[in-house]
């Protein structure tokens, strides 16, 4: 049994997770930013996956990231004339961050990522306990 091949595709998981909490963050961070550089408010970012086959045999190899896009969903307009970016309607757009929908994107990236470190650790020990038979 190979072991190395579990690890790299569950490696592979790892980093596609690690991307997903990282663009779920920025999304949080941004959730009242009005104006980016393009002079429109905050798009929320989304991660989309896509599985990597192995050329010869079709099987699966891991996985990867296939994007990250601009959720098109238009955010909210509220009315604040107060506000620096307000048009002459007093009209604010919002950014589209929903703080719900962020944290359990978080939650579940978190548990996906905790459930491969699990698959690396039992590999591990299965590895150690194959080595020791002989002994």
């Amino acid at each position: 049994m190979n072991f190395l091949t579990g690890i790299q595709s569950t490696s592979s998981a790892l980093s596609a997770e690690k991307v997903r909490m990282d663009i779920v963050a920025q999304n949080i961070a941004n959730a009242h930013n009005t104006k980016d550089l393009n002079g429109q408010a905050y798009q929320r970012k989304v991660v989309s996956f896509e599985a990597v086959l192995d050329s010869g045999s079709k099987a699966p190899k891991g996985v990867r990231i296939a994007g990250i896009n601009d959720d098109q969903t238009p955010g909210e307009m509220i009315h604040n004339p107060a506000h620096p970016h307000a048009g002459t309607d007093g009209m604010v757009r919002m950014p589209n961050v929903n703080m719900a929908t962020e944290m359990v994107d978080l939650m579940s990236a978190s548990r996906a990522y905790e459930a491969n470190l699990s698959v690396v650790r039992n590999a591990k020990q299965m590895a150690s306990k194959a080595l020791g038979i002989g002994r």
